[in-house]
């Protein structure tokens, strides 16, 4: 039986790594090697990027509420709590928006806290 190199198939694994090393600065996007490591950080950090785009947004729509809640005298922690106990479902991203585009509604749900805070305490 010959024996079989497989150099089509090596080629084309080659290829395909030094594809995706394309736009790489140097050696990173000529040689095998480098773009091999160069790729597999890459990949990395891709996947890294992608769970903390999820932090950052929420850390962001956190900050944009609690700002918007102070500017009404209140607190964040208040204010979810608050809701917790209207039993208002609304996400945080969506509460973000309503604090940039809808300052009315905003300050109305501020307000049904503070009464709900009211009723607690007495």
């Amino acid at each position: 039986m010959p024996r079989v190199k497989g150099g089509p198939q090596t080629r084309q694994r080659r290829k395909k790594r030094l594809k995706l090393a394309k736009g790489q600065f140097g050696g990173k996007s000529k040689l095998f090697r480098t773009a091999t490591e160069s790729v597999d950080k890459g990949q990395a950090y891709a996947y890294a990027g992608r769970k903390q785009r999820k932090r950052n947004f929420r850390q962001l729509w956190v900050t944009r509420i609690n700002a918007a809640v102070r500017a009404q005298g209140g607190t964040y922690s208040q204010f979810i709590n608050g809701l917790k106990k209207a039993n208002v479902l609304i996400n945080r991203k969506m509460l973000s928006e309503m604090a940039i585009h809808d300052p009315k509604g905003f300050t109305h749900l501020v307000t049904l806290t503070k009464g709900e805070e009211q009723s607690a305490a007495a």
